[in-house]
């Protein structure tokens, strides 16, 4: 069932709303200060989301369905490795605002079916680079999802780091799936 115009607005402006809440304040964001971010009121939040942890759970599964769809969307570029690069590029920066995977696994958020498209859309996108001669012939799509999370992970480790920081280790990352230079890869 699709929602009318103005209930999916509402619904995209309270997803982004309560992000930026959980970035600033925690999951013990107030659902007030949400709706108030939105521009909505707090009965609006619970017409499309009748308790926070379904909240949550919903911006958890729109934050996988757009690295989805992005991933299916690359994976047609015509610049394979380029299209890796914008992939890994998008997730650090959704990552930087917001860990998903911290937010899932405090909530109990079950994320195994969108996860299982998001890894096959990933895949398909490693493929082609692959095929493309892009990226070295032994990463998987498996590597590169988990690669996903390391830009973000490294610079929480950097006392007074700059926001921007996860950039550097994104490239360094990046050059390491190039095959130029490759070296064998252990087993998976």
């Amino acid at each position: 069932m699709s929602l009318r115009a103005d209930a999916a607005r509402n619904r995209s402006l309270l997803l982004e709303a309560a992000v930026e809440e959980i970035a600033l304040h925690g999951v013990d964001a107030p659902v007030a200060a949400i709706a108030a971010r939105a521009g909505l009121g707090k009965g609006t939040v619970f017409r499309h989301f009748p308790t926070k942890h379904d909240l949550i759970a919903a911006i958890v599964l729109d934050r996988v369905e757009r690295l989805t769809a992005l991933a299916l969307e690359l994976a047609e570029a015509p610049d394979a490795g380029a299209a890796v690069l914008e992939f890994l590029r998008f997730a650090a920066r959704q990552r930087q605002q917001l860990d998903l995977q911290v937010l899932a696994a405090d909530l109990g958020v079950d994320v195994g079916e969108a996860q299982m498209r998001m890894s096959a859309a990933i895949t398909a996108l490693v493929d082609r680079a692959r095929s493309a001669g892009a990226l070295r012939s032994d990463v998987t799509g498996t590597d590169v999802m988990l690669l996903m999370c390391v830009p973000n992970d490294v610079v929480k480790h950097v006392p007074d780091g700059r926001p921007d920081l996860w950039e550097r280790y994104l490239a360094i990352v990046f050059d390491g799936l190039r095959p130029e230079g490759a070296h064998p890869l252990p087993p998976f």
